[in-house]
């Protein structure tokens, strides 16, 4: 009898199984029945899946057992090794990894993200004003996606005059699903802004790297890079988080009413968000020596696959998991990870969508869907590609 594990990878690898929803049913499936899997197939190295939201927190937290720099996401194998192995923040483990992590964190904190909500409020209805002269528009891409791009450019340390420019590059390079470093102009402008700040250091991220000492050492140019990349990487998830939350309110208008009349809520509302978008799909460890999970016998070198989304669909872990719920408590989601690796950016994501939240209640008089939701097909990261909206001011 052939175990069903091996047709379910198959269909997770596909990634028009996650455009469709059907992922969710295979891991309903699977964290009953197959918690701790593994999966030969074609085109990829052979993995483990983990569907549990206890056993995904516990890999998370567990960076000794499961290292993070053999790379963070699955590729097929003629593609090799991720090249920021060993290097950045997403991939490397401790304690060059909290090397690394303290260096930026400054950037990146709760005192940061307050210094800058003037300037992500305004960001904001600027934003919001320019949809709304536009007629119909794309919330992916002309306000989540743009929102967040903003953001991470403006931690980098992007001048308000090339905001623009560079804004359209990023977007250029997530919608082509490539690395940035594969976009000549935005990684020709990346390099030209880290020679600047080698010669007039400022307040932003790129000084942080380039001025910073991991074990009395100076990054390297390519380290720099490279992690640039990384942080650029990680805002496409908050966009695709930003514009599943909206998607989610237009198709639960009994929420969206609730939290225009109990503002309060916006922290709860912004939790929820995070959960049920769960915009990175997945994360990969490698296993660093041989061990027992769920009585399955892991071998040393080989790859584990944490299905985040469905971690955050356990209905042992939460109450109706599959109900949209603003006002969800306890919500302990793993939207943003957990342990030594949980997002960087979690602050300052979170500021930025309950700035976007408030805004939506205080200043905008309605909003629709104008045409069906776009789902992107990927295996990596989950969200709408295309929202198309209509939306009026008060």
């Amino acid at each position: 009898m052939t175990h069903p594990s091996y047709a379910a990878a198959d269909a997770l690898l596909d990634p028009r199984t996650h455009a469709d929803g059907r992922a969710d049913g295979i891991w309903r499936e699977m964290r009953a029945a197959h918690p701790w899997v593994r999966h030969e197939p074609d085109g990829y190295p052979a993995f483990w899946s983990v569907t549990r939201y206890d056993d995904v927190r516990s890999v998370y937290a567990d960076p000794e057992s499961f290292s993070s720099e053999g790379g963070v996401l699955l590729r097929p194998s003629v593609n090799g090794e991720d090249p920021g192995t060993g290097l950045t923040l997403a991939l490397t483990d401790p304690p060059r990894h909290n090397g690394l992590r303290s260096m930026l964190a400054p950037h990146f904190n709760e005192r940061s993200a307050r210094a800058l909500a003037d300037r992500l409020r305004q960001d904001v209805g600027d934003v919001l004003a320019r949809a709304a002269d536009s007629g119909e528009f794309d919330f992916a891409h002309d306000v989540a996606g743009r929102l967040s791009s903003l953001l991470i450019a403006r931690l980098l340390g992007v001048p308000d005059a090339d905001l623009d420019t560079v804004v359209r590059w990023i977007e250029e390079a997530f919608a082509a699903a490539k690395p940035m470093t594969s976009h000549v102009p935005l990684t020709r402008y990346v390099i030209d802004l880290m020679e600047q700040r080698d010669e007039k250091p400022a307040d932003d991220a790129i000084s942080l790297l380039l001025d910073g000492e991991v074990d009395e050492e100076l990054l390297t140019e390519t380290e720099v890079l490279l992690n640039c990349e990384n942080l650029l990487g990680a805002s496409e998830n908050a966009g695709l988080s930003i514009a599943a939350g909206m998607a989610a309110l237009l198709d639960h208008p009994e929420q969206w009413h609730d939290l225009r009349e109990h503002p309060e809520i916006q922290t709860s509302a912004v939790e929820e968000i995070l959960r049920w978008g769960s915009s990175a799909t997945h994360s990969m460890r490698t296993a660093t020596s041989d061990m027992e999970r769920d009585g399955q016998r892991i071998r040393k070198g080989e790859r584990v696959v944490l299905w985040v989304r469905s971690a955050n669909r356990d209905d042992k872990e939460f109450d109706r998991p599959e109900e949209f719920d603003l006002r969800r408590k306890p919500n302990r989601h793993l939207a943003l990870g957990f342990g030594p690796h949980v997002c960087i950016g979690q602050t300052m994501a979170r500021h930025q969508s309950r700035i976007l939240l408030d805004e939506l209640v205080t200043s905008v008089a309605s909003f629709e869907q104008a045409g069906p939701v776009t789902p992107l097909a990927s295996i990596a990261v989950n969200g709408p590609a295309r929202l198309p909206m209509r939306l009026k001011l008060k």
